[in-house]
């Protein structure tokens, strides 16, 4: 494991964007950048990436949806607090997507939906937007969004089977 004390915030995320811009997202070292963004962002927001995975890892087992509430709440963070922190680019949602990649699991995260969304497992058109845009940063390549979100469900669900 390569030891990024020395190094700044700025600089892991701008080794990050270099792997991304050259297509290298497989790569061990962006691996590594990955999981290190993952500790010094949760040490900062609140809401834990480990406790995040392990309730995504169990609602994929279960064969279910969850909700960004239940990723609060598993951190011990109130929604009101853990809303602003959960979508966009760098978000907690994003932060787990990339851990999920670097882990070589399924992208969790997309069992991970709203509350209006946990019947049917369904994004809405933001978050599908978001998710479609943080799986092609990581190096996923797809054309229709919506079918990318649900083979990438049942992935999860497959994973879940399996363990």
């Amino acid at each position: 494991m390569t030891d990024f004390s020395n190094k700044k915030d700025a600089e892991i995320d701008q080794w990050i964007v270099n792997f991304e811009k050259r297509g290298q997202t497989e790569a061990a070292l962006y691996f590594e950048l990955i999981e290190e963004r993952g500790r010094r962002s949760g040490k900062r927001q609140g809401l834990d990436l480990e406790k995040s995975l392990s309730a995504l890892k169990q609602a994929a087992i279960a064969g279910t949806c969850i909700t960004y509430g239940d990723l609060a709440k598993a951190s011990g963070v109130e929604w009101s607090k853990a809303r602003h922190q959960m979508n966009g680019k760098h978000g907690h949602l994003d932060r787990l997507l990339e851990i999920c990649h670097a882990r070589q699991l399924p992208l969790l995260t997309a069992i991970c939906v709203n509350q209006s969304g946990l019947q049917d497992g369904e994004l809405e058109k933001n978050a599908l937007s978001g998710f479609a845009e943080g799986s092609r940063r990581i190096g996923r390549s797809f054309a229709d969004e919506l079918a990318f979100h649900h083979a990438c469900r049942e992935e999860c669900w497959s994973w879940g089977r399996a363990q």
